[in-house]
């Protein structure tokens, strides 16, 4: 029926909805809320603006102070005093325990140093020296590997600077370093660089007129790499453990940048209150801490020593910048420059003075009151609270910043609208979440096919790419899955306007992360401050949002809430970098059994979800999203480009450019003798044992082998009938877990090895029998005693308890790593065996002894020097040579 302009038809006519939105230009359909289309590309450059700027506070550190500067600053810590100390150390070249460089030179250049500082002391102050050479050892437990871990008069070299309470209490705070340091590396930053930290802290301290209240215990251990051998002979068995009540422990998983404090306690939260009181460059995460103490990095300090077998609380610094450097041949003083000895210097001796001058050192377990929560803030200051407060804290931020938000929209609507603002809240959560669930199979996908293509690691040196090939694709992942959702969930005719739409989407994002920080607060975890400190950030912007009227306005509210997002960016990004430094060259000495591009992979997905997710709603007000996901498409695909087909995915890389980034390799030069039950030699055969370190290396293996090829560890023939397959296991927790490969070859030469022999077998009864065994020889060796079919080790003279047994190649044995510093004598072992017949009297048990020489470079064969120079120069590899007798009793 035509009706006339200007009539309407009552009787279909439908009540309009209320529209808050009323400035709208028809003629474009856009709402006065839009905005350019530039400004997804802007937020972009935002986002990485931001992370420059927290990159560059990571690793900012202060001038180092020079010999110059004492007349104006007499006592305070100075660099160059430490780096000189730092020098002649690192000049010895690799330490290994056992060597004459760790053994004689560094104890001698220790003493003397010592016995200087002694001269130039204040007279008020006493000081002593005591030079312990321990035997001892105990069952480790380390990655589910359970062993015996021996040792044989290890050096510590332990000083006391007597306090005002030597008299009464005689309490001390200890401090410890270790200056022995693996093959192959001088150990400038792990941990010579630390022992010079802590002779420059005893050069002040001893100078200056007033005596500390309590004593102070300066350890230098000659053994911590074997692992942890000397700090565990210390704590045993020197008379002056008993008085330890703290320790500061000083560590390296790095080369240089700020030292962390990753452990503290445990439950002794006076230690991160005095650490908060006295440390001028606070660098401090609760979160590393209990990622540390999950055991997903493969390392280990002297704090487990100290806390789980002297009962002493603590606190464990580690510098951990530049991990590609660790334990390899660069971790040398050319990459520790002042600054780095200087703030490690200025905290630990402001650290040092608080505590040994405290009212909690006196009687510490009176201050054992739970755990802390603690952090700092891009280095500018330090927060710390208890676990409890935390929990409040998290509860109360959770909450409000679900409900301000909500009632501060509702408000803006009159209170009618509640039921839209409901709707758009849980859209706004429902594409965060499916948005981190994409993302993350993204991610996923593009790490499998990187490592189909033989492009695995493709970022190890260049990390920038992995902004490329993983983080742009998972905020791409995000953008679209949002711009999805809102398709299928959003309604298309709401009332709200454009603005309020969007802050009840970002409500959503409150939502998503204060469920995940309340499931990780209840579940007791203490690093949900992480994702508080992010949603405080909302609830900041949310609440002046709110106070000033702004909920839709014309771009006001965006402004405060893109104001306080620039802090949000500052906080996420810190801890991308710190992820980022830490576990990329973690990668590189994993083993080739995971994909490395997975963990990569799931971080920087992660990574770009908690940096992004405030800001992807945004993308909502942009006139139009094509410029946005064409970028992110753009540098995505180049990206992959680079890393799949071009140089700049090669993922190592050498020192020309004073950054290496290298593949770390072991090869053992191995000559193995076989005896049978009567002592005669059945076989003696030899080779080279390679180890298989990372994702890639298994390619550089084969290519130094050419023109032969290697044989994986687990098929080479001796598996068929020998204990263990006969391999030179020097560390059962990692050679166990790689895979090593074997070569054949001529004999290297070997001098020295640990020899066994049966001095008499004695019968105990119907089914036990004790053998008396001797081992000869002082150097590095592993033992490992595999019992027959039928036989049990009931008991043994090495320790008062027994490991469990590790099974390898369908066998099982009890592990032994035996340690020698000084050179010592023949060692007199009783193993005690069961059997299960009566009167038995075979063979009972294998036995395998492996004696490994490290730098041992002058008895190298021309066959094995060789086999080095294959090695290429963007490698790392550290050669040894091997000795392995296995013997049946």
């Amino acid at each position: 029926m035509f009706q006339p302009p200007g009539q309407t038809n009552r009787k279909n006519t439908k009540p309009k909805m209320k529209v808050l939105d009323p400035d709208v230009d028809y003629s474009k359909a856009k709402s006065v809320h839009s905005i350019s289309s530039w400004w997804g590309i802007g937020g972009i450059f935002l986002v990485l603006f931001v992370g420059n700027i927290t990159n560059y506070t990571n690793s900012h550190l202060p001038d180092g102070l020079r010999n110059a500067h004492l007349t104006h600053f007499p006592q305070a810590f100075i660099a160059e005093r430490a780096w000189k100390d730092l020098k002649i150390l690192n000049d010895f070249g690799p330490k290994p325990t056992g060597s004459y460089t760790n053994e004689v030179l560094a104890v001698d250049f220790l003493n003397r140093e010592i016995s200087y500082i002694d001269q130039l002391k204040s007279r008020n102050q006493q000081l002593t020296v005591h030079n312990q050479i321990v035997s001892g050892g105990y069952v480790g437990v380390y990655m589910n590997k359970s062993a015996a871990n021996v040792y044989r008069n290890v050096q510590n070299v332990v000083v006391k600077l007597a306090g005002r309470s030597e008299e009464t209490t005689r309490h001390a705070l200890l401090l410890n370093c270790h200056f022995d340091s693996v093959a192959g590396s001088p150990g400038a930053s792990d941990d010579v660089g630390s022992c010079a930290v802590m002779l420059e802290i005893l050069r002040v301290l001893s100078r200056q007129s007033e005596v500390n209240r309590y004593s102070i215990i300066f350890l230098f251990n000659g053994a911590e790499e074997t692992p942890l051998q000397a700090s565990h002979g210390f704590i045993t068995k020197h008379p002056w453990a008993k008085d330890v009540q703290a320790f500061i422990n000083l560590e390296s998983a790095g080369s240089g940048g700020k030292e962390m404090l990753f452990q503290s306690g445990p439950k002794h939260p006076w230690l991160i209150e005095a650490y908060a009181r006295s440390v001028p460059h606070p660098y401090a995460q609760a979160a590393a801490e209990e990622i540390f103490q999950s055991g997903v990095i493969p390392s280990d300090t002297d704090f487990r020593v100290f806390r789980d077998v002297g009962r002493i609380p603590g606190m464990d610094f580690a510098h951990t910048a530049n991990g590609y450097r660790y334990h390899t041949r660069y971790d040398s003083i050319d990459y520790i420059p002042l600054p780095v000895l200087q703030r490690t210097g200025d905290n630990i001796l402001a650290l040092t003075k608080t505590i040994a001058n405290g009212d909690e050192l006196g009687s510490t377990e009176r201050f054992a009151q739970g755990q802390m929560v603690f952090f700092d803030f891009l280095g500018l200051f330090f927060v710390s609270y208890s676990a409890d407060v935390g929990l409040m804290i998290n509860l109360s931020v959770v909450l409000l910043s679900i409900i301000i938000p909500f009632l501060s929209l509702a408000r803006s609507t009159s209170g009618t609208h509640g039921k839209q603002i409901r709707s758009e809240t849980v859209t706004g959560f429902l594409a965060t979440f499916l948005g981190a669930g994409a993302s993350g199979l993204l991610c996923f996908f593009i790490g499998l096919q990187l490592d189909t293509i033989g492009r695995s690691m493709s970022w190890y040196s260049s990390t920038n790419l992995i902004l490329g090939i993983y983080c742009c694709p998972a905020l791409l992942c995000q953008c679209l899955v949002h711009l999805l959702c809102n398709r299928l969930f959003g309604s298309k005719t709401t009332p709200l306007s454009l603005a309020l739409k969007v802050q009840a989407r970002l409500n959503g994002v409150n939502l998503f992360w204060g469920m995940i920080t309340l499931g990780i607060t209840f579940t007791g975890y203490r690093l949900a401050y992480i994702f508080m400190v992010l949603i405080l950030f909302s609830l900041c912007s949310s609440t002046l949002i709110s106070m000033l009227g702004l909920q839709n306005s014309v771009n006001k509210w965006l402004l405060v809430h893109v104001f306080f997002q620039i802090g949000a960016l500052a906080w996420s990004t810190q801890f991308y970098h710190i992820l980022m430094n830490m576990f990329v060259p973690i990668t590189g000495r994993i083993g080739s059994s995971i994909n490395p591009d997975m963990i990569i992979g799931a971080m920087a997905s992660f990574a770009t979800l908690f940096t992004c997710s405030f800001l992807t709603p945004l993308l909502f007000l942009l006139k139009k999203t094509d410029k946005l996901i064409a970028e992110l498409v753009a540098i995505t695909l180049i990206a992959l480009a680079l890393a799949s087909s071009t140089h700049v995915g090669f993922p190592y890389r050498d020192d020309a450019l004073k950054a290496p980034a290298v593949q770390r390799h072991y090869i053992t030069h191995t000559v193995r003798k076989f005896f049978d039950y009567n002592g005669g030699e059945r076989y003696t055969d030899s080779g080279f044992l390679l180890q298989e370190l990372d994702r890639n290396a298994k390619k550089t293996i084969e290519g130094i082998a050419m023109p032969d090829s290697v044989t994986p560890m687990r098929e080479i023939p001796s598996c068929e009938k020998e204990l263990f397959c006969a391999i030179p296991f020097y560390s059962i927790w990692h050679q166990v877990l790689f895979e090593n490969y074997w070569l054949p070859g001529l004999p290297p030469i070997v001098r020295q090895a640990v020899t066994v022999s049966l001095r008499e077998k004695e019968k105990l009864n119907d089914h036990e029998h004790r053998l008396h065994l001797v081992l000869n020889g002082s150097t590095q060796a592993s033992l490992i005693i595999g019992p027959k079919a039928g036989s049990t080790l009931r008991r043994w003279s090495l320790l008062s308890e027994i490991p469990t047994a590790i099974e390898f190649n369908g066998q099982r044995g009890h592990f032994v790593l035996l340690t020698a510093g000084v050179e010592s004598e023949a060692m007199n072992i009783t193993l005690d065996i069961r059997h299960e017949l009566k009167n038995y009297d075979g063979p009972l048990v294998d036995l395998l002894v492996t004696t490994t020489h490290w730098e041992y470079h002058k008895e190298h064969t021309p066959v094995f020097n060789r086999l080095l120079a294959r090695v290429p120069s963007w490698a790392h590899v550290v050669p040894s040579v091997a000795a392995v007798y296995s013997y049946t009793f």
